[in-house]
């Protein structure tokens, strides 16, 4: 009996099943897509700006794969990042926004929340904003 499903299968080569989504959204899926509505994304983990480097056609990742997409603004971090900064950053970021200010300033405010709680850069420059 099988019980996992989608993207554990994707990730094990185990009990594919033909036809059916494998719960991996990769960038090339991404590029596909059209978000040209889309005015930020936040990719919150661990090197989610990281891209390998494909032939003649530069860095390929997800920040590419979105913002061919369309989306207006991501927000990615560029190395492994701490769980507490990233929860701290996160929800200043996201108050900040919800009450109005706009996307830079809100990307702003909360850097430097984080940066007075951690004052060394690893926790507080990891996160950077794209237009």
């Amino acid at each position: 009996m099988v019980t996992d499903k989608g993207a554990d299968r994707a990730w094990t080569n185990e009990n594919l099943i033909p036809n059916i989504e494998d719960g991996v959204l990769t960038a090339e899926e991404i590029s596909q897509l059209n978000l040209s509505k889309t005015k930020l994304v936040v990719l919150s983990a661990c090197e989610t700006g990281l891209g390998e480097v494909q032939n003649s056609e530069g860095v390929f990742g997800l920040q590419r794969a979105f913002k061919l997409a369309g989306v207006e603004t991501l927000v990615m971090s560029l190395w492994k990042v701490d769980d507490g900064a990233t929860k701290d950053f996160m929800i200043t970021f996201y108050q900040n926004l919800m009450i109005g200010k706009s996307k830079l300033l809100s990307f702003k405010t909360a850097q430097n929340f984080v940066r007075k709680k951690y004052q060394n850069p690893y926790y507080w420059a990891a996160f950077v904003m794209m237009d």
